[in-house]
């Protein structure tokens, strides 16, 4: 069975920045894609960062790109989502995601990953 931990989550003021990280458990993470959701109070669950099973393939949501960044470590079973340059609106619930896909692909929506974390709250204070 595949689980997800997340950690990393905190306050950090406007302009900070936060590292989070998810530790997976089980011998094939390296077939897994791997992504970071976000959901903050009243909105759905979006797709911040996504990342293919070597790395090679990653996707960001356009309000994150040039500040977030995506990298996994398939020797340690971990991926991170190092943020920077934070913003009050990047306020939410962040989650990690794992589904088992070997293919050279990215995915992006909800429906599409089995395998959830619980959570971690990330808040941007302005």
């Amino acid at each position: 069975q595949v689980q997800l931990v997340e950690s990393g989550g905190g306050l950090v003021q406007a302009g900070g920045s936060l590292r989070l990280s998810c530790a997976v458990s089980g011998r094939t993470f390296s077939l897994y894609t791997m992504g970071w959701f976000r959901q903050a109070p009243g909105k759905e669950r979006e797709c911040v960062a996504a990342i293919s099973w070597s790395g090679s393939n990653t996707y960001y949501v356009d309000s994150a790109k040039g500040r977030f960044t995506i990298s996994r470590d398939n020797a340690k079973n971990t991926v991170t989502l190092q943020m920077n340059s934070l913003k009050p609106e990047d306020t939410a619930v962040y989650y990690c995601a794992a589904d088992l896909d070997y293919r050279e692909i990215v995915h992006t929506k909800r429906d599409d990953y089995d395998h959830w974390g619980q959570g971690t709250q990330v808040t941007v204070s302005s």
